[in-house]
């Protein structure tokens, strides 16, 4: 039997987020169709680790620092050779090049971001900005191929490396479709959620300043129904200071905090509203989830994804970045106005892991069940 083909995924680490949870998601569509996968983590740490230790292997560089990667990945690449190297994020993307070439090793090299990167590192200054620039138009163009998850991403990758657009892929996460949850599970969700008569609003992502979760406590202060409630899937670092918020704006008693939740199918088939707030994203996956799921949504129309996944509209309502009265009011059109939930499930499988892994394979000119 031929070798069979093996792939090295490189994170930083497999914590509760939404670029390492895809990235489990599409390794295991790898494995599914005959290859062999290993992560390569600068840290072997994060809430996704014993799911992807199910299927392939974790390799830990054990390094902190980004200047530490490139030795440690170099050196992994010569004892591994991998059949190719997809290097996820800025700039362990940037470390992953230098890695290779430090290595001698001809794999192919696929660089991936998953965020708007002009925006994600906005507000860092005039210095980041520089190398943030001056990195990736110097070593982008020695990867064989670079992708971003969404056309905008993409445009703004291109844009801040000087790249040519056409030299940056679109490669969709790969969003699998949940299974219906449990009698159990879904009893779980209820418990955080109020039985009064008011509608129940989702939200799922990081505790942070891109998901502008301000903006969303805004608009809920602003409902009329006293009785509506909202939970937010996540943690991050503004948890004590969105509670306060809560608290000033006199909503804290229908905001609920149940934090990372690994599996939330039950809290999507439980909720009568998804709200996405975001300042910027990159492809923001719990959309495709809530689609999935044939539910309601009301999205922040930012750069980028949420347009792309909502088709300017089509499956979902699209407000202003930061207009927390537009919010308000798309969010109570959506409570009476009709569903078709067929349609929003079969646009969320257009984002299915198989399409994205064969997508992913195709550009790298592999052909696994031929090898395996």
């Amino acid at each position: 039997m031929a070798k069979r083909i093996l792939l090295s995924m490189v994170l930083p680490d497999l914590r509760g987020g939404g670029a390492e949870r895809v990235s489990v998601d599409l390794a295991r569509a790898f494995v599914n169709a005959g290859c062999d996968v290993e992560f390569v983590l600068m840290r072997a740490v994060g809430d996704f680790l014993a799911d992807a230790g199910e299927f392939c292997e974790i390799v830990d560089l054990s390094v902190s620092r980004i200047r530490d990667v490139s030795k440690a990945l170099s050196e992994y690449l010569r004892q591994r050779r991998p059949d190719a190297l997809i290097a996820h994020m800025w700039p362990l993307t940037v470390a992953s090049v230098v890695a290779r070439y430090r290595s001698g090793l001809k794999c192919p090299l696929l660089l991936v971001e998953h965020n708007t990167l002009s925006l994600q590192y906005g507000s860092r200054g005039a210095l980041h900005q520089l190398a943030l620039r001056g990195s990736i138009s110097l070593s982008y163009r020695f990867a064989d191929h670079i992708a971003a998850v969404s056309s905008g991403a993409a445009r703004d990758l291109a844009r801040i490396g000087n790249l040519r657009e056409s030299s940056v892929r679109v490669l969709h996460n790969p969003i699998p479709l949940k299974p219906a949850p449990s009698d159990a599970e879904i009893r779980y969700a209820e418990t955080f959620w109020s039985h009064g008569s008011g509608k129940r609003l989702l939200a799922v992502g990081s505790l942070t300043d891109q998901k502008n979760y301000p903006l969303l406590f805004r608009a809920l202060a602003s409902l009329a129904e006293p009785n509506h409630q909202l939970i937010i899937l996540g943690e991050g670092p503004n948890d004590e200071s969105l509670r306060n918020l809560a608290f000033s704006l006199g909503v804290a008693d229908k905001v609920t905090f149940p934090g990372f939740q690994p599996n939330p199918a039950a809290f999507y088939a439980t909720a009568d509203v998804f709200v996405l707030s975001s300042s910027y994203e990159g492809l923001p996956t719990v959309l495709i989830e809530a689609l999935s799921f044939g539910l309601k949504i009301v999205a922040t129309d930012c750069p980028s994804g949420p347009s792309e996944i909502l088709g300017n509209g089509k499956w979902g309502r699209l407000v202003p970045v930061g207009d927390s009265e537009c919010l308000a009011a798309a969010i109570v059109e959506s409570f009476d106005s009709p569903v078709d939930c067929e349609a929003l499930k079969q646009r969320a499988a257009a984002f299915s892991p198989d399409v994205a892994a064969g997508r992913y394979l195709d550009l790298l000119s592999i052909s696994p069940r031929e090898t395996a």
